[in-house]
């Protein structure tokens, strides 16, 4: 890993996007580029469901104290530490107000907005090499469960609340028209990266 790069008026970067986006890649391609740290909230929801006992896609059944307590986690660590990149559904949604937060979020949009929903669903299975059904459970069943769990937890069950708003980023990019490249060169560019 590089030293890390100190940027003017950044501590640390949230990366946020829908299932398939490409917020992981983002992320771990800025991390390298910058020598920080990532920390990837899918992962840590992963221990939670096995040891639950729960599949990747019963967000509902997992207790709300685990996604109330590692929210709050993201937000003590947006607050007190450093260099940080937090890539996860959530973490640019908690890093509203929280001073030194840079907010990425990765979409996959056509050119009138529609979400591509079967673009995310070609990338997972290319890249975790999972069936059809099974990336179309993990993009459309776990997102939608996810939405619903949410709204309850944090927007008083406000049923046009969405994560993926755009008010809540500094960057919106999409994937949908840059190719892995490019998304990390404007991402580059917007933080004021310099080589």
């Amino acid at each position: 890993m590089n030293a890390s790069v100190e940027l003017p008026n950044i501590k640390n970067i949230t990366i946020s996007g829908k299932i398939g986006a490409g917020a992981t890649t983002l992320a771990k391609k800025l991390a390298e580029k910058l020598g920080w740290q990532v920390l990837e909230g899918g992962d840590l929801f992963e221990k939670i469901h096995k040891e639950l006992g729960l599949s990747q896609t019963d967000a509902l059944k997992r207790p709300d104290h685990f996604d109330l307590e590692y929210e709050e986690k993201v937000r003590k660590i947006l607050r007190e530490e450093k260099n940080f990149i937090v890539q996860s559904h959530l973490a640019g949604f908690d890093g509203q107000e929280i001073e030194g937060v840079f907010k990425i979020f990765v979409t996959c949009e056509d050119n009138n907005g529609n979400d591509k929903p079967e673009i995310r669903i070609d990338r997972l299975i290319n890249r975790d090499g999972i069936s059809l059904e099974e990336a179309k459970d993990e993009v459309i069943n776990r997102e939608k469960q996810h939405t619903e769990k949410w709204r309850k937890l944090y927007a008083a069950n406000d049923q046009n609340w969405v994560y993926w708003d755009k008010k809540y980023y500094d960057l919106v990019i999409n994937t949908y028209s840059h190719n892995q490249e490019e998304t990390l060169k404007i991402a580059l560019s917007a933080i004021g990266y310099k080589e």
